[in-house]
């Protein structure tokens, strides 16, 4: 098993303030993605993480974040990354719950409708 590095919110929000290659996650799978996400982040769910992350760096910076601290999606992200050779990787065990929290503003990703 691998030892998951986490990140505080506040470490958080430095850290996006200090911009560069950082890759921040939300891995919730379909069940349970909403569209709401931390600004600046991307949508790389939990179970499709093995096939997108092709043509990303093993050394890259990722933060891996899901609903809150209840929500073992980020661990599995970040154990899964371990697996597949990543060295910088990290969770946000707070979440999306943890981030509001703390006064923070999400955005709302608009998914495409599948066609019919």
């Amino acid at each position: 098993m691998i030892d998951v590095r986490t990140i505080t919110s506040d470490d958080l929000q430095q850290r996006l303030n200090q911009g560069g290659n950082l890759e921040l996650w939300n891995v919730q799978t379909d069940k349970w993605f909403n569209g709401e996400m931390i600004p600046g982040s991307r949508r790389m769910p939990l179970d499709k993480i093995e096939h997108d992350t092709v043509g990303i760096p093993k050394n890259a910076e990722i933060i891996a974040y899901c609903g809150g601290p209840q929500c073992p999606q980020s661990t599995q992200a970040a154990q899964k990354l371990g697996e597949l050779g990543y060295t910088n990787v990290r969770t946000f065990k707070d979440g999306l719950e943890g981030w509001k929290a703390g006064g923070h503003a999400t955005d709302k990703l608009q998914e495409p409708v599948p066609a019919a």
